[in-house]
């Protein structure tokens, strides 16, 4: 149970006094466009790509990659302790991210996509995107977004016809940027086409963890980062210049495999490569904050940083323990702030479980949408925990875990119950009190029973449901 937690910091006179304005500005415009005494905010999530606790520094300050921007999100906002991704790999992360469910209930029961891969998203499903586009706001994604397409058939792709199945038809206004930078095609995609024909094609031997396959001429692997925060920097003048509210989703290509910080920042660490790139991952929410700045949209947008696993890089877990892609806290425990100076006060810390499921829910109640019973169905409002609202229980029943392998577990309070499982990650099953024993080394199943066995009773019930969200 999450300890007590300060108020938003809003006194009851602002209170009244933005009341009196938001009613005033409610009668010149469109209900739809606003939510209680302020505008919608803006939301940016900005998504890293394989960043652990323990690379970020405002969680572990003894980190060799110091991550200012993002740790003046926290200082300027609120920082969560006990936030996880839905998966321990990328793909099936995302997937909740967008939808709200849990990606076990999908084709993918573990890994991720391959290449060339058909849509996960199922066609009729409501998206995250779409959700916003109902009520006035205009979606963008930039970066990687590994969900797969409609690709053109065949051996040998026709990349001069369109891609269809991909962002802008899962709630996108607008793309750019790569389907997966370590595989081909190796160009960028705008909306459904290519930019430019990858006619060239990169060998098999090629280095830095990246597949053969078309390729574009003159393709750097450098310069991915730096164009698509340029695009996104872009898009963010574009849309505070329309004054209407907006939604980005900034999947990072970074600072996964291919390892390739730009020449700013290529040695800027002194500690290699890969603590490079996560200086420039950093970076890029610092370019971004600047953007909203410039335009004068900072204060009214809520702006989130995490990752889409728990896979560390210099840092590692942060003490917990776990292989980069398991069930263990290592593998899914992700790094998460969030901004936005409208509503949160600043300098705040929340032990609230949180799943990144939840900002399906969380934006449905920040634009007072209703969801659709067929829709979010593994996600919470967090909405009270990302105020630092004062509660007296937890907003989250439970939480499911899962592995790249396919295990589960189940998270409720300080226990987590692990399945039994068959594989090369598998075991036994487990029972572990986090709040005693953080880094899992004591299995407490023998003299838990009565825990444990409750735990698998909800699991089972959360897949025989098909949801958890009440």
């Amino acid at each position: 149970m999450p300890s007590p937690q300060r108020a938003n910091g809003w006194s009851r006179r602002a209170f009244l006094k933005a009341g009196v304005a938001g009613a005033a500005l409610a009668a010149a415009c469109p209900r739809e466009l606003f939510a209680g005494p302020a505008a919608r905010p803006n939301v940016i999530v900005i998504l890293a790509d394989d960043l652990g606790l323990g690379d970020v520094s405002c969680f572990a300050p003894q980190t060799k990659t110091p991550t200012p921007h993002v740790d003046r999100i926290a200082r300027e906002g609120i920082a969560f302790t006990d936030a996880h991704s839905s998966s321990a790999v990328c793909t099936p992360t995302r997937y909740g991210i967008l939808t709200g469910r849990y990606p076990w209930r999908t084709r993918l029961v573990k890994g991720v996509l391959g290449n060339y891969a058909e849509p996960l998203i199922e066609k009729e499903r409501l998206t995250l995107p779409g959700l916003l586009k109902r009520v006035g706001y205009k979606t963008a994604c930039f970066g990687k977004w590994h969900f797969g397409w409609d690709w053109p058939p065949g051996k040998d792709k026709d990349f001069t016809k369109p891609i269809e199945g991909g962002p802008t038809a899962r709630g996108f206004d607008y793309y750019f940027g790569v389907d997966d930078p370590k595989r081909p095609p190796y160009c960028f995609i705008e909306n459904n086409r290519t930019v430019g024909l990858p006619t060239e094609q990169r060998p098999d031997d090629a280095p830095n963890g990246a597949s053969a396959g078309p390729m574009l001429p003159g393709w750097k692997f450098d310069e991915m980062l730096p164009t698509i925060t340029d695009k996104a920097v872009a898009w963010i003048d574009e849309q505070a210049r329309a004054k209407q509210p907006f939604f980005i989703y900034f999947p990072l290509t970074s600072p996964h495999r291919p390892i390739a910080p730009s020449k700013e920042f290529a040695g800027k660490s002194g500690h290699g490569p890969l603590a490079d790139f996560i200086l420039e991952t950093d970076a890029v929410a610092g370019r971004l904050m600047a953007a909203l700045e410039r335009n004068g949209v900072a204060r009214n947008t809520l702006l989130i940083f995490t990752s889409d696993n728990g896979a560390a890089g210099q840092g590692r877990g942060a003490g917990f323990k776990g292989g980069k892609h398991g069930i263990y806290e290592g593998g899914h425990r992700v790094p998460f702030v969030a901004r936005w100076p409208e509503r949160i006060a600043p300098g705040g810390k929340s032990e609230e479980i949180l799943c990144l499921n939840d900002l399906f829910a969380t934006c449905a109640a920040i634009v007072e949408a209703k969801l659709p019973a067929d829709c979010g169905e593994d996600s919470v409002n967090m909405l009270p925990a990302l105020l630092n609202e004062r509660r007296a229980a937890p907003l989250r029943e439970a939480i499911v875990h899962q592995a790249a392998s396919g295990q589960l577990a189940i998270r409720q309070g300080p226990w987590k119950y692990v399945e039994a499982f068959e594989g090369r990650q598998g075991g036994p099953e487990q029972l572990f009190n986090l709040a005693e024993d953080p880094a899992e080394d004591r299995n407490v199943l023998a003299s838990q029973r009565e825990t444990a066995a409750r735990l698998a009773g909800l699991l089972d019930k959360y897949r025989r449901e098909e949801r958890s969200r009440p």
